[in-house]
């Protein structure tokens, strides 16, 4: 489901442009194009996420959810990109979560911002203590593995205010 309808946006002599392959249905090969299902976030992943919230018994539609996939895959190019000019003003390489955060707040997704600084505050505080753990025993795992955000740790914590998941919550 595609449209071809992008967003380009001009920023410093840095022009983005998310939907650029979006309706080109190309391989991705020598030419660096990129296949529309290589861009957006997998469709059964997106349907997952869209059922936590809806009662047991409701039902989402193909339409809904290839419709809901374009969405949080250009939300996230949005949010990138706005985090991204920020390490490259700065001139920094790697972006990172407090980059996202300022990119959220600067978006105009405050409300956004806030929760996602108290989650990456709480995983960090939890990363710490895993990490100080781990030297006190003397068990010196690969970083790779003791820094993995899907650990089962940081998975069980989901981000809750007033006993109401954030995802939850009207915008």
């Amino acid at each position: 489901m595609s449209d071809n309808i992008g967003i380009n946006l001009d920023r410093e002599g840095l022009e983005y442009n998310f939907a650029a392959a979006a309706g080109a249905g190309v391989a991705s090969g020598e030419d660096g194009i990129i296949k529309e299902q290589d861009q957006l976030l997998p469709i059964a992943n997106v349907g997952r996420i869209m059922k936590q919230i809806l009662p047991p018994n409701a039902k989402i539609s193909k339409e809904a959810k290839e419709t809901m996939q374009e969405c949080v895959s250009e939300f996230i190019s949005f949010v990138t990109g706005e985090a991204s000019d920020k390490c490259h003003k700065e001139k920094r390489k790697t972006v990172n979560g407090d980059d996202i955060c300022c990119a959220l707040a600067t978006l105009g997704f405050d409300n956004f911002s806030d929760h996602l600084k108290r989650y990456l505050h709480r995983y960090r505080e939890q990363e710490g203590e895993r990490g100080s753990l781990n030297r006190a025993a003397g068990n010196h795992e690969d970083k790779e593995e003791t820094s993995n955000y899907r650990s089962a740790a940081v998975q069980s914590t989901p981000l809750k205010s007033n006993g109401v998941s954030a995802i939850a919550r009207p915008f």
